[in-house]
């Protein structure tokens, strides 16, 4: 009979017919994980030969997009055009103000306007929006009292189409990450890396390969690249769409697929009834500036082609734009009314190239000057 001291029942030692069970034979007790030595390696090797290919790949990629014609640019985000709406609650708030749609956001050269004027106006315009809400921005902030020029683009201003409205939230709630993030990216990567425009981003150019369409989907052809911006927003249209055929039938394309009527359209009413708001809405804004003394100009920037057959067919001129003028009591310049507006060389119909889009801000600051605004007025 086994001793109270015997070896198997020692202090601190397992009994025989303990130590023979296995670990999965013990409730609760977790398996030992398997040690597996690691191999040496040339790690300092290896780390540099993952960067010099990662660097190749991106210069591959960059290479590519500059063969294709890109150039570095700023990105038109949010961040960008909250700087320059800063400006006018930072010391300028009688400067003047271009509020619009890609068409003065394209075809107005700030360093033109600088040059006669004497001072660089701020471009608050924003591509594919209407600049309503914008303009009731600039109305509810007292620290505006200059000159605003406004360009209507019938079909995005009287459809109500808003969808960049958001920049006016992102400035007021600007957070200094993203302050800090925008300088980084506008001084460290844009003006340096071509195919960092989101045109070219890597899903971008995926999405938009050949791909099966889904049964019942309709095939959509999405906006392209088409100009080129700076620092403070100054843009002018990317050459690539004058100079090559190709990419100037696809933009053209692009516009058409708006121009065909589909059933999501508003019916009639419905459009007539969201013109109207528009043109109230402005209405109100406008009343509010000049009653501070601000200097409110329309502008109808030109237009050709298939892009001014579609306007005229869907918003006729007396119902929309003699509509806006009669309800703001503001000036306007329509481009069919002065011969100097027209004749200018349009694409893809809807803006101009960067040498007809300085020649014609200086033609449209001269006409505003003598028709409208005094010579040195503020």
């Amino acid at each position: 009979m086994p001793s109270s001291t015997s070896s198997s029942d020692r202090v601190g030692e397992v009994p025989d017919r303990y130590a023979r069970q296995t670990a999965a034979d013990r409730p609760g007790v977790a398996q030992p994980v398997p040690l597996r030595p690691v191999p040496v390696q040339p790690w300092g090797r290896i780390l540099i030969g993952a960067v010099l290919l990662l660097a190749l790949l991106v210069a591959g990629w960059e290479e590519y997009w500059r063969a294709y014609g890109v150039r570095p640019s700023i990105a038109n985000t949010y961040g960008l055009w909250a700087i320059q709406r800063r400006r006018i609650d930072a010391g300028e708030g009688d400067a003047t103000v271009f509020l619009g749609a890609s068409r003065l956001y394209f075809d107005m050269q700030l360093p033109v306007w600088e040059r006669l004027d004497g001072r660089r106006p701020i471009q608050l315009s924003f591509e594919g929006t209407s600049p309503l809400k914008a303009v009731e921005d600039l109305a509810a902030d007292p620290e505006f009292t200059g000159r605003v020029l406004i360009a209507v683009e019938p079909d995005l201003f009287f459809s109500g189409y808003e969808y960049r409205a958001g920049a006016i939230r992102y400035a007021l709630k600007e957070s200094p990450s993203q302050r800090i993030g925008q300088w980084l990216s506008m001084r460290l990567i844009e003006p340096y890396f071509a195919f960092d425009d989101s045109d070219y981003a890597l899903q971008t150019v995926l999405a938009r390969q050949a791909w099966p369409a889904r049964p019942g989907q309709r095939s959509r052809i999405r906006v392209r690249k088409l100009a080129e911006t700076e620092a403070d927003r100054n843009t002018h249209l990317w050459d690539k769409v004058d100079t090559d055929p190709e990419y100037r039938a696809l933009a053209r394309r692009i516009w058409l697929q708006g121009f065909v009527p589909t059933d999501d359209d508003p019916s009639p009413a419905e459009a007539l009834k969201v013109e109207k708001e528009q043109i109230e809405r402005m209405a109100k804004a406008v009343a509010q500036l000049r009653a501070r003394g601000v200097k409110v100009l329309f502008v109808r920037m030109p237009s050709s082609g298939a892009y001014l057959e579609f306007e005229k067919r869907y918003f006729p001129r007396a119902r929309t734009w003699d509509a806006l003028l009669a309800a703001t009591g503001a000036a306007g310049i329509h481009f069919e009314d002065y011969p100097e507006m027209q004749g200018y060389n349009l694409p893809e119909w809807s803006h101009m190239t960067r040498a007809e889009a300085e020649r014609f801000t200086a033609v449209l600051y001269r006409l505003i000057q003598r028709d409208f605004w005094a010579q040195g007025a503020r």
